[in-house]
Parts: structure tokens; C-alpha cells; sequence
């Protein structure tokens, strides 16, 4: 089985159809995300690359087949038509990192149509997901306005692979760890990570659960201080530390309780014991929201871990997004479905700093400065250049949030902008309406109009 099978059924049986039938030129389907979820005044794009890898994999096997006629109830030789299909395709996209607004194409496939249709599914999954995640981790790094921030969510997460993702995501907008030791050693980013609170009461006492995890590890410490008591644990860490003489670069972690008012009281217990180095560190249920109060209360934490509501972003944990055909054999395309009209034809997204970006056609030119954010990452089904590395995404991604409007960074009501369409677009747009509604009158058939390209 491959990556191949990792499809909705639907997908199958209008391939099938489509080669039976000889719909085989070629088609664009558009990828974008209708509305920006409720809460959020930006998106960050992400999941592109492990979107290009399926991509260049991708063939239907014999096994493949197989388990497609396994869930048809067919023979397998009523599906021999899908034997080594490959995607050949061309794929434009916009690079990750890159901040995004709703209607705006984050990927155009164009592909002969059985090929195109075959991959939505896979497409749709991967970019949806990440760039939910991201999004929910680039609003953390606004909050928390400069201090660092820690990956722990690898237990809370949908399956291993979405912890993987949300931690690769995290070091794509700047989180400085992840706890995910897998993550950590396959691509590069720091690991991090504490005591539990079993270790603790493993032991005797708090001392000598500290003392022993001294001996074992003898460069900088973090002690977890609030499995009894917290003034008690923050005191019994901070003598522990001074008597093997440690300070730089250790900390204490704050997991629960009311952590503002903790952090207060830890941070004096601390600068009393002469240990004025030693850092706080906050984990707990956070996100965004909950960093912005403590960020705003002064409270002096110095690292922020998030989990399980970045994770799996709790607040809005999907996008309204779709995969829309826009073009075929060279014929632009629209859906005319109540509040889910579509846009016809290949796209361009254009980007002027200060200015709403406007969605124009392919073959537009750039004016004013504008900047085209879709590029051409796969030509027949060939990546145009190796794979990106998340410090040229990261890179991305802070040059579009330093530009972005204040009213759009916010934590709370953010106000995000709104992109327009070209004339082009519009033109386009309103010529195929009109034309598909008077195709579509009662006594006539879509083949009695001439559906125009211009």
C-alpha cells in the first residue's frame, strides 16, 4: 500500500470515469481557504513541502489496485486503467512562511484531470492542517512578545505525525524547542524538556528528588516545583541549587495554579536566595490568550511551553477551505452553488506593502511593485528546486509579520485584511456567470452557450 490509497472514495470513482470517458486534458484546481477562522487576522501558508514529496511519489501500484477494487466490490482489472498512473503535473504555490488571507490560492495544481482529482484529498489534508497549526503557534509568538516559547504538545496531538508537524511548524515561526526528541534530531531544532511530576513523587522527598536528578545530569537543571506545595518546591530548588552552586542557566517550571501570582512569589524566593539567573519557566494549558494576560500582568516568566491547545489549535482546529476546480482544457470553470461560489480560471495572488493583496489572473502584469506570492515549485511533475529549508520559511515569515497591521496581529478581535479581485478577475467572474445562468434556463443546456476564455 502507498500514500496513493490515502484518498476519499469519491476521488477513485470520478478518475475512473473520467478515463473511461477520455476526460483527460488538462485541469487547474485551486486550493484556498474561503473565511479565516473566527479569532484569527492572519494565516501562516504551511505544509507545502510534505505536499511536493507525496507529489513527486506519487504512482498507483498493483497493490494500490487492488485495494481500490477491494473497496469497489470490482475485479481488479475493471480498474487497470489506474495501473502506474503518475502525477506529472505542474504546481504553483505560496513558499511556506508566507502570511495569507482568505480566497487566496495557497496551491494550483495542473495536471490531465484523472491525475489532478486523484491527489485532493492528500493535498487538502496536508495543507489544512499545518496551516491551522501554524497560524495558532505564530499567534503565540505575538504574545509573548519576545520571550521564548517551547513545543510540549507531542502528547496531545492528533497521532505521532501531526506532533512531528506542529513541531516543525513551531520552529517555522520561531518557537526556540520542542520537546519531541524525533523531531528535534530529524530536523535540526533544539530539545527540551524537564521532570515529570511522578518523578517527584518517586522519590521521598522533593530534595532528594532534586538532588538525585542533579547527580544524573550534571549541566543546567530544571526542577518541576509545584507538585505539593509551590512557595515549598520554589524554596527546596532554589537551596538545592545554591548548594551544588548552580545558577546560570537553570530554572524552576510553574505547571498549574494561578501562574501570574506564582511567578511573582517564585521570582522573590529566588532573587532572596541569591539566585537572580535562575529562570521561570510556564506550562500549563497555554496559549496564546492565556500568554498575552500574563505578558500584559508583568508577570516574570521568562520561557513559555505551550501543549495541548496549540497542538491541536482548540480554538479553531479547522479551515473552511477547498480544492476547486478552475480551468479545464483550457476553458475557465466556476461553481455558481449558493455561498460557495468560486473565482474562474489560474490565478495570481498580488502584494503591495500597506494594501490589500489583490487576486488576479496567471497572465496579469504585476503593477505598482506588486509582488506575485504564487510561485512554479513543480513543472511534470518535477520539483523546479530543492527542497526548502524552515529557516528560509521562518525568514519569510518575519518579514511578512513585521509589515502586517497592527489591527491584524491582535490577540483579541484581530481585524484581518481583506483581499480584492483584479478587473481582470472580476470581468472574467461576472462574463461566466451570466453566460453559465443563461445556459442553465429552463429549455436550454450548458452545450448552448459559448462559454468564453478572455
Amino acid at each position: 500500500m502507498s500514500d496513493a490509497t490515502t484518498t476519499d472514495l469519491y476521488e477513485v470513482t470520478m478518475a475512473m470515469s473520467y478515463l473511461q470517458e477520455g476526460i483527460c486534458e488538462p485541469a487547474t484546481f485551486s486550493l484556498f481557504v474561503r473565511d479565516l477562522p473566527p479569532g484569527r487576522g492572519f494565516l501562516v501558508s504551511a505544509g507545502l513541502e510534505p505536499a511536493l514529496d507525496f507529489l513527486t511519489g506519487y504512482r498507483i501500484e498493483r497493490e494500490d489496485v487492488k485495494e481500490f477494487a477491494e473497496v469497489l466490490h470490482r475485479p481488479p482489472r475493471d480498474l487497470e486503467q489506474l495501473l502506474g498512473l503518475e502525477f506529472d503535473g505542474d504546481v504553483r504555490a505560496i513558499p511556506e512562511g508566507r502570511i495569507v488571507f482568505g480566497g487566496e490560492p495557497l496551491l494550483e495544481v495542473t495536471a490531465r484531470m484523472p491525475q489532478a482529482q486523484l491527489v485532493e484529498t492528500y493535498l487538502l489534508s496536508q495543507l489544512c492542517h499545518q496551516t491551522t497549526v501554524a497560524s495558532k503557534a505564530a499567534r503565540c509568538v505575538l504574545a509573548a512578545a519576545g520571550r521564548p516559547l517551547v513545543d510540549f504538545s507531542l502528547r496531545r496531538t492528533h497521532g505521532p505525525q501531526a506532533g512531528f508537524q506542529v513541531a516543525r511548524l513551531g520552529a517555522l515561526v520561531g518557537f526556540a524547542a520542542t520537546s519531541n526528541v524525533a523531531a528535534a534530531t530529524a530536523l535540526g531544532i533544539t530539545a527540551s524538556g524537564t521532570m515529570a511530576h511522578s518523578y517527584i513523587e518517586a522519590f521521598p522527598s522533593e530534595e532528594e528528588a532534586f538532588h538525585a536528578f542533579v547527580r544524573t545530569h550534571p549541566g543546567p537543571v530544571t526542577f518541576l516545583v509545584d507538585t505539593y506545595d509551590t512557595d515549598q518546591g520554589v524554596t527546596t530548588a532554589a537551596r538545592v541549587l545554591r548548594e551544588i552552586h548552580r545558577g546560570p542557566g537553570c530554572a524552576i517550571r510553574l505547571d498549574s495554579g494561578d501562574l501570574a501570582e506564582l511567578a511573582q512569589r517564585a521570582r522573590k524566593i529566588l532573587d532572596v536566595a541569591g539566585l537572580p539567573d535562575v529562570r521561570i519557566i510556564a506550562s500549563g494549558g497555554l496559549d496564546e490568550y492565556a500568554i498575552d494576560n500574563l505578558v500584559r500582568a508583568g508577570a516574570p516568566i521568562d520561557v513559555y511551553a505551550v501543549g495541548t491547545r496549540v497542538g491541536v489549535a482548540a480554538d479553531a482546529p479547522f479551515l473552511d477551505a477547498a480544492y476547486k476546480l478552475v480551468e479545464y482544457s483550457g476553458r475557465p470553470v466556476m461553481k455558481l452553488s449558493s455561498a460557495k461560489v468560486t473565482a474562474p480560471g489560474r490565478k495570481q495572488v498580488f502584494r503591495r506593502p500597506g494594501q490589500a493583496d489583490v487576486i488576479g489572473l496567471r497572465g496579469e502584469e504585476p503593477s505598482d511593485g506588486a509582488e506575485p506570492l504564487l510561485h512554479t515549485v513543480m513543472r511534470g511533475g518535477h520539483r523546479t528546486d530543492s527542497p526548502d529549508r524552515l529557516a528560509g520559511a521562518h525568514e519569510r515569515f518575519i518579514r511578512d509579520l513585521e509589515v502586517l497591521p497592527a489591527s491584524a496581529r491582535a490577540i483579541s478581535a484581530p481585524e484581518p485584511l481583506r483581499p480584492v479581485m483584479s478587473q481582470s478577475l472580476e470581468a472574467l467572474t461576472s462574463d461566466l456567470r451570466k453566460q453559465l445562468e443563461t445556459a442553465i434556463r429552463p429549455g436550454k443546456t450548458p452545450g448552448q452557450a459559448e462559454l468564453r476564455t478572455t
